[in-house]
Formats: C-alpha cells, sequence, structure tokens
C-alpha cells in the first residue's frame, strides 16, 4: 500500500528537510542508509520536496535553497514572460543561420521560439536535448537529431551521461544556448546542474556559441556555472549589456548582437 500524505514517507520527508536545513545539502546515499529507505524512495521524496519545499535536486542528492534566491519555473510559466522580447530575441538568432548549418539547441523558451521560426526552412540540422523543441519541428524538412536522458519535466530537456555519450560523436556549427544567468564573474549560468552539464557537453562540441538571453538575465548569476564567458562566440539579447558584463564581453571581443 503506498504512503499516504501524512504518513510515514511525509514525516521521512520533514526530516530529509531537516538534514538538508542543518548541513545544506544531502545525498541519496546517506538518504538510504540515514532513512532505511530503497534509491528509488529517495529519488521520489526529493522530486516530491523539490515541488513543495525550497530544494533543489542535484545530480545524486540535494541541496537546501533557503536564501531566498529565485526559483526554478516550469517552461509553461517562463513562455509567458517577456515573451515579445524573447520573440525578437529569437527572429535575430534565427537570421544567423543559414541553408546547410548544423546547429545546437538547448532548452528554454526563448530557443522554443527559435525552432518555430526554424520550422519552414531547409537545408539545417538542429541538435538538440529538448523533447518540445525536437516536437516542434516534426514533419520540417529540418533533419532533427535527439540526445539522449532522463527528461527534467519542469524544462523537457533530456539530461544525464547517456546524452553527454552521445555528443561526443557530434560535431555543431553554431550552438545557441538558453541560459539563466550572465555575469562578468561568473559567465553564462543555470538554475540546474543537470541542464549545465548537457550544455557544456554541447559546448564542447561546437565551433560557435551564442548565448541568448532577455535583459533580466544580465549581471545575474545562477546556481551552476555553463561556461566562461571567453568561451562564447556571441550574445544575442534585447538590451546592450551595461555594467562589468558589457566591459568584460568587450575585452574579450565576444559579439554582442542587440535587437531593434
Amino acid at each position: 500500500m503506498g504512503e499516504s500524505g501524512g504518513s510515514k514517507g511525509q514525516r521521512r520527508r520533514e526530516a530529509i528537510l531537516q538534514v538538508l536545513k542543518q548541513q545544506g545539502r544531502i545525498t541519496i546515499a546517506e538518504m538510504v542508509e540515514r532513512f532505511n529507505c530503497s534509491e528509488a524512495t529517495a529519488r521520489r521524496d526529493l522530486e516530491q520536496m523539490e515541488a513543495e519545499y525550497p530544494v533543489i535536486r542535484t545530480i545524486g542528492g540535494a541541496m537546501y535553497d533557503g536564501m531566498g534566491t529565485l526559483r526554478e519555473l516550469p517552461f509553461s510559466e517562463k513562455e509567458g514572460l517577456s515573451i515579445l522580447e524573447k520573440e525578437k530575441i529569437a527572429r535575430l538568432a534565427a537570421s544567423l543561420i543559414q541553408e546547410g548549418d548544423i546547429i545546437g539547441l538547448s532548452g528554454g523558451s526563448t530557443n522554443f521560439l527559435l525552432a518555430k521560426l526554424l520550422k519552414s526552412r531547409k537545408g539545417l540540422t538542429v541538435v538538440t536535448n529538448a523533447v518540445n523543441i525536437a516536437m516542434e519541428l516534426a514533419g520540417s524538412a529540418i533533419q532533427v537529431v535527439v540526445t539522449g536522458g532522463i527528461m527534467r519535466h519542469n524544462s523537457f530537456e533530456l539530461c544525464g551521461p547517456l546524452g553527454e555519450e552521445m555528443m561526443a560523436r557530434i560535431h555543431i556549427g553554431k550552438m545557441f544556448i538558453g541560459v539563466d544567468g550572465i555575469s562578468a564573474a561568473s559567465g553564462i549560468s543555470s538554475y540546474s546542474e543537470q541542464e549545465a552539464q548537457s550544455s557544456k557537453a554541447m559546448l564542447k562540441r561546437s565551433q560557435q556559441s551564442f548565448a541568448v538571453f532577455d535583459h533580466t538575465k544580465s549581471n545575474k548569476t545562477s546556481l551552476f556555472t555553463i561556461a566562461e564567458l571567453s568561451e562564447l562566440h556571441a550574445v544575442i539579447t534585447d538590451q546592450p549589456p551595461d555594467g562589468q558584463l558589457a566591459g568584460e564581453l568587450a575585452r574579450l571581443g565576444v559579439e554582442v548582437h542587440v535587437t531593434d
């Protein structure tokens, strides 16, 4: 019989939360040993806790996020934020793509809009780890290559060793990376450790890398670094970067594309 909401399972999750508050993070192995549960139960607990508490799942465990940082939003909520700005960014990104290009698209609402614009194009190959982007391109003349992995339900991105192993055999011309933050000190970053790892794997196999983001991500740092600014070919955004970010991009010779 399954565990009910106020049952042993709920008490265990509350105890896990106390451990997270005390030590900041916990591993699956530690949960199995401390709470005498299976790995599958531990993973289900963390999945449920991520939706209810300031808890972030990481590779092999979780960490406590009680410092007031922004929570990760589901794709359905992200899609409606700054939609006009994202559409302009997507159009500008599309203008940089030519027939014959092999492009990479990480997940994210801006890249999803970019995929919509590319549906009518021909002679392109798109490599993506995002299931929703692959489905958007289904039925088009574009050749779609989908990496393997386990899907994150918040973003529809496939993550994990399976996808990273596949990426080691693929060559990408232009990589468009959605980011949760970009700053002079921390480069481009993501809220999710798994998504950051997947983006890193795609970045390594790319000749040119473009970070796509709206102005709300500028001079912000998310939890997990994807790459340093020096690893980027260009950024595509809706407002000119300012402050230290602008200075560092100029110093490194990273091209800045700004929408009209």
